[in-house]
């Protein structure tokens, strides 16, 4: 009997253990995602800035964005460090600046968010986040109503307002790329809840002018 009391109470030291080092583990990556994004975020503000000077120098009264008359056409993507963004996304109900790269994938995402797909001339873009405090995970707090910004690599400024917040299940594919009846959305935010099992969807409207 003290054997088997000896047992579980060794069990559960353990268990403790791994609880703490878990714990302390996802607290390291939190803030070494943070550090890797702002660094990110630097480097590509100052590109964007060139390019929106550049932007301003060349256009013209009677002129319209190139987005705007060719929607389809692929967003520029802007190499930092053997790495490619498309732009820098704002959220200042969360204080969040941070750069988007060009393509999704996990190892990408433990330093910046992805598109996921999607396009901003399209009105269909789509972006992924880590749930790091840092990155998206205060999508869920945000409010109807909230602004949000996108400045892509020619230094166009998209600016979007939250519609809805709403949970997806993980392997729900189609109901997060695909537009429903009755759907309005020009940008979507998402990330996963801590247990992997939903996604944190937050649906955008565009404002236009």
């Amino acid at each position: 009997m003290k054997k088997k009391g000896g047992f579980l109470i060794a069990a559960g030291l353990l268990m403790i253990l791994g609880a703490f080092l878990l714990t302390g583990y996802n607290i390291w990556d939190g803030l070494r995602a943070e550090k890797a994004a702002a660094v990110e975020a630097e480097a590509l503000k100052v590109k964007l800035v060139k390019a929106s000077e550049n932007s301003l120098d060349n256009f013209t009264a009677d002129e319209t964005p190139l987005y705007v008359r060719y929607p389809e056409m692929e967003m520029l993507e802007i190499e930092i460090e053997g790495e490619r963004y498309i732009g820098m996304l704002e959220v200042p109900g969360l204080g969040l600046e941070l750069p988007v790269r060009g393509d999704f994938n996990m190892e990408g995402l433990r330093s910046a968010p992805c598109r996921y797909g999607g396009s901003a001339y399209k009105d269909d873009m789509i972006i992924c986040g880590h749930n790091y405090s840092s990155h998206f995970g205060g999508l869920k707090n945000l409010q109807t109503g909230d602004r949000v910004n996108f400045t892509d690599g020619d230094g166009n400024v998209f600016s979007y307002l939250v519609s809805a917040i709403l949970q997806l299940d993980g392997t729900d594919i189609s109901g997060m790329e695909e537009k429903q009846e009755g759907d309005d959305w020009d940008l979507t935010l998402f990330t996963c809840t801590l247990s992997g099992q939903q996604r944190v969807t937050v649906r955008l409207v565009k404002i236009r002018q």
